[in-house]
């Protein structure tokens, strides 16, 4: 085992106070929350069970792990969710003025469509 490796390894937690790993020397059953996330999982409230640790741009970085079999399947948007967040994207994209229906969401910093802000092609 390299010196690296050792230095980040503590699976008893007594050093770092949880588990510690080094970067992709975690055991099988622990995953992070995107690791999660892409097998259709989320933690579900659990602790934190183990930390991976290794150098990287800035020092120390840490990426914290869940136990696979405490998460819980991801849940899903009811119908009503949908709707509404249907009505707010579609809310975005209409100009206030011309109330048309862009294919491009209004720029906040004009608060109208750019054929209103600029019209007959005058640039700012």
């Amino acid at each position: 085992m390299s010196r690296v490796r050792a230095a980040y390894f503590d699976p008893d937690g007594a050093r770092f106070g949880i588990p510690t790993f080094w970067w992709r020397g975690a055991p099988p059953g622990y995953a992070t929350r995107r690791q999660l996330r892409a097998a259709g999982l989320r933690p579900a409230g659990q602790p934190v069970a183990a930390q991976v640790l290794w150098r990287g741009v800035g020092g120390i970085r840490t990426a914290y792990l869940y136990r696979v079999d405490l998460a819980r399947p991801k849940r899903t948007a009811t119908p009503a969710q949908r709707r509404a967040i249907a009505a707010a994207l579609t809310a975005r994209r209409t100009c206030r003025v011309c109330g048309v229906v862009r294919p491009y969401y209004i720029p906040r910093s004009l608060g109208e469509c750019v054929d209103c802000a600029y019209p007959e092609g005058e640039s700012p």
